[in-house]
């Protein structure tokens, strides 16, 4: 085991800790996955199943709830999020062919991540920015009125950034 990982999981674990002390210790579970994948970048399973070990929580019930929100990841994600907005005004104005841009650009489907780890492809129902549709998400910024032109300079950008 390497210092980096032995020190997440000495922070998780201090984490855990904490809340264990609340009463309804159960009741922080999401916070404690939050934590975990804040440190991993996703939740891996063995990191799940110390989480259920330490807070003697069900393991099937740790998989549950991170399988049910959509904001967990089960496998490693890329440096850059790509969420494509697929709500009913996105759709209407062209977010299938954002969608169609992004999957032939970065050569992955919806749920991949990108060989060099850069890129994550991902779906969103609706990121609430209907007046500039379509949309896309990187991260945490939102960019509209997109075309698979657009799209593809834009991820160009980010390339290009990583530089």
């Amino acid at each position: 085991m390497t210092e980096a990982t032995q020190d997440k999981l000495d922070q998780l674990s201090a984490f855990m800790d904490e809340v264990s002390q609340k009463e309804y210790a159960e009741s922080y579970l999401i916070a404690v996955l939050h934590k975990a994948q804040a440190l991993y970048g996703y939740l891996p399973q063995d990191v799940m199943d110390q989480v259920a070990d330490k807070m003697q929580i069900p393991t099937a019930h740790i998989w549950g709830v991170a399988t049910f929100y959509h904001y967990f990841n089960l496998k490693p994600v890329g440096k850059n999020i790509v969420s494509v907005c697929m709500g009913t005004a996105c759709y209407v104005k062209g977010a299938d062919k954002v969608l169609e841009a992004l999957k032939r650009e970065l050569g992955i489907k919806v749920g991949e991540t990108t060989e060099d780890k850069l890129f994550t492809l991902q779906e969103a129902r609706c990121l609430g920015a209907c007046g500039i549709a379509p949309v896309i998400m990187i991260n945490d910024k939102i960019y509209g009125e997109l075309d698979a032109k657009k799209t593809v300079d834009l991820i160009n950008q980010y390339r290009k950034a990583k530089k």
